[in-house]
């Protein structure tokens, strides 16, 4: 057992060599029981394992534990999703070509097979033509099956080994002893078709699911496109071209007009408007300026700058978005598990079931017991592989986290997507969740006009000397208004209070709160202090900008509500989800925000642990709760919730606790991620019904119930095409969610 001291790691690693579910579950067992492993995660679906392991073993030791049952991991860390790519196309490249060698001498084969079986040369023919079909075109399968049995261990190939050179050994007997039948009474069938044309449509299958996979994964791959593969960086005093490997943190960066950011940094010269949408989805580009932080990805427009790098490589927040996909689209929703546990037993039952269909037919088939034994035999090995078995979940919850990135929804594991849609309670903090998080001037009146043209620029030179939060809202107000500061002097803050200051004649200004005007015995006019009254009922934060005598402007500054706040609650409260806001800030702007929103349910004054604690008052209530936030006092609720949704533009801390995070930080996105989970979960639920229901139906009337009522036995080149079918169409069910609105 592992020291609990040693440290975690936790890593995907690309599988090669499985070819279904059955494979899925022998990695995932031979891994989980290898020292040093603490646990391992298959997925079938994109062909990786997301393994936490510690020091006690190392990549290349997973990967020769795999070795030994004929799979393998690729564990070189540089450009892996370009050689996963390249494996992938390459594997894709020769199914292509298997499929159709085996596809083009199965074709004559099944046409004497069907129309001239009654030819004796055609067995002959059909034998040449089968020989390359199974050792070349489908030697996969053999090899596949044997390096199991050497591990005492089964998989579909197993099942397509079995039923194919059963098939191909009894036609093969057949052709050369044809007399051994002829002379017990019995025409001497041959079924070369049935083998070849099993072979052929397993390949055909493999190629429509490889093909699929590709496309379920394309959303992880486009987000992949966004990042250059070179930038222009100053080395040593010279401007050169370098590959992105090589970047590192400190280096001066280039950027032109219509490049893509290669690497996070922080601006140090030159501005320009740079396209975020990919992170925010925000059409219109930001402003970049001196000290402006930007991202790997975004796009630069027209203008060009210097940055410093200060994230490279799996650091920067595109790195951090591909790997939470990768992560999720690796992880398995609880109903996988299940399956996963079904599909490690259900080819050993299947060949006890194939062998129970021989012996029983030995006993009661008569004159062709033989015969139908072992057609009826083979036919059950055919019908049942569990492929299908095995893509139901994880092709549905591929294509559902790839539809959800196109929407700005980052889905962190697939179990939050399975429940996200029973959501019946959805908590929201306030700032930065419903509000803005940024404090903006709402409203500046003024006394009079003139004194707003006279001490305007009194008033910004003030704020901008400020180091309150405040401060900047006002500053940026007045220099939008297109004023300019003026000098002054004695500047002083007066904590609690506001500032105060000087102008150049030696006038004193000061800028503050009720109590600095107060305690100066400055008037205030009616006008001005009824509305100074009405702002701070809608919770907006009054400030007062005054002279030694008297308030020259009264200043309203509020944390805006998102457009889309309003619509997007009642959208959830339209589902009958109960909605409930939660925040720190005072009772009186609690409510005045909740009221302007449509929330009924809120608390104010709370503390992170007070949100974590009314999360677990709810689900003692029997609710399936969501957390919705985007600072670091909601992590704690975050871990507790059900559900956990993080707001894009908020915290490290809060997106690394929370299973979903909204990109653009707009709440609208809420109710399409509980869509998109019920639209999920239902694509499962119809794939394990695809699944199910063929091998269902499938075992028995490949066993031959059917041929005591109306003499009807399943022959095994109908098996393959049916067990083909149900993979292809439980892969193409999950590929109809891409199409579907959410």
């Amino acid at each position: 057992m592992a020291n609990s001291t040693q440290i975690i790691h936790k890593e995907t690693f690309p599988i090669t060599g499985m070819t279904c579910a059955a494979c899925a579950s022998s990695v995932e067992t031979i891994l989980s029981y290898t020292d040093g492993v603490k646990s391992a995660q298959v997925n079938f679906a994109s062909s990786t394992v997301l393994v936490e392991y510690t020091d006690e073993i190392n990549p290349e030791g997973l990967n020769a534990a795999l070795t030994a049952i004929g799979y393998g991991l690729i564990t070189d860390t540089e450009d892996v999703e370009e050689k996963v790519s390249s494996k992938q196309k390459e594997h894709y490249q020769e199914l292509k070509k298997d499929t159709i060698g085996a596809g083009i001498l199965t074709l004559p084969i099944f046409i004497i097979g069907m129309f001239f079986m009654h030819w004796h040369p055609g067995a002959w023919v059909s034998l040449i033509l089968a020989i390359p079909v199974l050792t070349v075109f489908g030697k996969r399968f053999f090899v596949s099956a044997w390096k199991q049995a050497k591990n005492k261990t089964v998989n579909m190939d197993t099942l397509v080994a079995l039923s194919t050179g059963i098939a191909f050994i009894f036609s093969l007997f057949n052709t050369l002893f044809p007399e051994f039948w002829i002379s017990r009474g019995f025409e001497p069938h041959v079924y070369y078709e049935a083998a070849t044309v099993i072979i052929t449509f397993i390949l055909f299958g493999k190629m429509l699911e490889e093909s699929a996979k590709a496309k379920t994964s394309s959303a992880l791959k486009n987000l992949m496109g966004l990042q250059p593969k070179t930038l222009k960086a100053i080395v040593d005093g010279v401007e050169q071209e370098i590959p992105i490997s090589e970047v590192q943190k400190g280096y001066e960066i280039i950027v032109r007009p219509g490049e893509k950011i290669p690497v996070d940094g922080k601006v140090i010269s030159g501005n320009s408007f740079v396209d975020e949408s990919m992170i925010s989805g925000e059409p219109i580009a930001v402003e970049k300026t001196e000290s402006d932080d930007v991202f790997a990805g975004t796009i630069n427009q027209k203008g060009s700058f210097h940055f410093t790098a200060e994230k490279v490589g799996s650091e920067t927040v595109l790195s951090q978005i591909i790997k939470r996909v990768q992560e999720a689209q690796g992880s398995k929703a609880p109903v996988q598990k299940l399956v996963d546990k079904i599909a490690s037993i259900f080819v050993p039952t299947v060949i006890g079931i194939s062998i129970l269909t021989f012996a029983i037919w030995m006993l009661i088939g008569g004159e062709d017991a033989l015969s139908h034994a072992i057609l009826n035999a083979v036919a059950v090995l055919v019908i049942a592989c569990p492929c299908a078995l095995g893509l139901a979940t994880p092709t549905a919850i591929m294509v559902g986290i790839g539809k959800g990135a196109e929407n700005h929804i980052l889905i962190k594991d697939a179990e939050s997507l399975e429940i996200a849609h029973k959501v019946n309670a959805i908590i929201l903090d306030k700032t930065g969740t419903i509000t803005a998080g940024k404090p903006t001037v709402s409203n500046i009146n003024w006394e009079s006009e003139e004194l707003k043209v006279e001490f305007a620029s009194i008033l910004l030179a003030i704020e901008s000397k400020s180091e309150h939060p405040l401060a900047d809202a006002v500053s940026k107000k007045l220099k939008e208004e297109g004023f300019t500061a003026e000098s002054i002097t004695e500047f002083q803050s007066l904590t609690g209070k506001g500032v105060e200051a000087k102008n150049q004649a030696g006038q004193k200004f000061v800028v503050g709160n009720t109590r600095l005007i107060e305690a100066n015995g400055i008037s205030v006019n009616s006008e001005l202090k009824n509305l100074a009254k009405t702002w701070s009922n809608d919770a907006k934060t009054v400030v007062f900008f005054a002279n030694e005598v008297s308030v020259l402007a009264v200043i309203a500054i509020t944390d805006e509500i998102k457009p889309s706040s309003k619509s997007a609650i009642e959208q959830l409260k339209e589902k009958g989800i109960d909605v409930y806001m939660l925040t720190g800030d005072n009772q009186q702007t609690a409510a005045a925000v909740a009221k302007q929103v449509g929330v009924t349910d809120f608390k104010a004054e709370v503390m992170p642990s007070d949100k974590s604690e009314f999360v677990k008052e709810l689900q003692a209530k029997g609710k399936i709760v969501a957390m919705v936030g985007d600072g670091i006092n909601d992590s704690e609720a975050l871990a507790q919730a059900d559900v956990s949704i993080a707001m894009g533009h908020g915290s490290d801390i809060a997106m690394d606790v929370a299973k979903m995070t909204i990109i653009s930080s707009d709440l609208s996105v809420i109710p399409k991620a509980l869509n998109l989970s019920s639209q999920t979960v239902r694509g499962i639920k119809e794939n394990l019904f695809w699944a199910f229901i063929y091998n269902l139906i499938g075992i028995p009337i490949a066993a031959g119930v059917l041929y005591p009522i109306n003499g009807f036995l399943l022959d095994p080149m109908i098996a393959g095409a049916a067990m083909a079918f149900s993979s292809v169409s439980v892969v193409l069910n999950s590929l109809r969610l891409k199409g579907k609105r959410i």
